[in-house]
């Protein structure tokens, strides 16, 4: 990924209702959820929660299908990993990180 397309991912995310729905349709991978079913799990509005559904699929962290009259949402989790591979490249110096090579560094007192 370049870094266009992850700020783009970012800033798609960047908000309550689009975290939201990024994170229910990451539950129901791969089968993804018809938008009137998230609409009323999380209680947005059918308006609103078009432009938000506009907007993750803009930066392509989910996808759309059709299946007789509804459409399908799901979350595509080759992007959001190219997302969170570019955000930690350089982890541990830039060498490939084991369980455990990365401990978490504390400041001193």
């Amino acid at each position: 990924m370049d870094s266009k397309e992850v700020l783009a991912a970012l800033s798609a995310i960047a908000q309550e209702s689009r975290l939201g729905i990024f994170r229910l349709l990451v539950q129901v991978v791969p089968d993804g959820m018809a938008a009137t079913k998230i609409a009323e799990q999380l209680d947005i509005a059918p308006s609103s929660l078009s432009f938000h559904l506009k907007e993750l699929t803009h930066a392509k962290l989910i996808t759309s299908r059709s299946e007789g009259r509804f459409v399908i949402y799901s979350a595509d989790i080759a992007v959001m990993n190219g997302v969170i591979g570019y955000l930690t490249e350089n982890c541990c110096g830039g060498v490939p990180c084991g369980a455990g090579s990365c401990d978490t560094q504390q400041s001193p007192a």
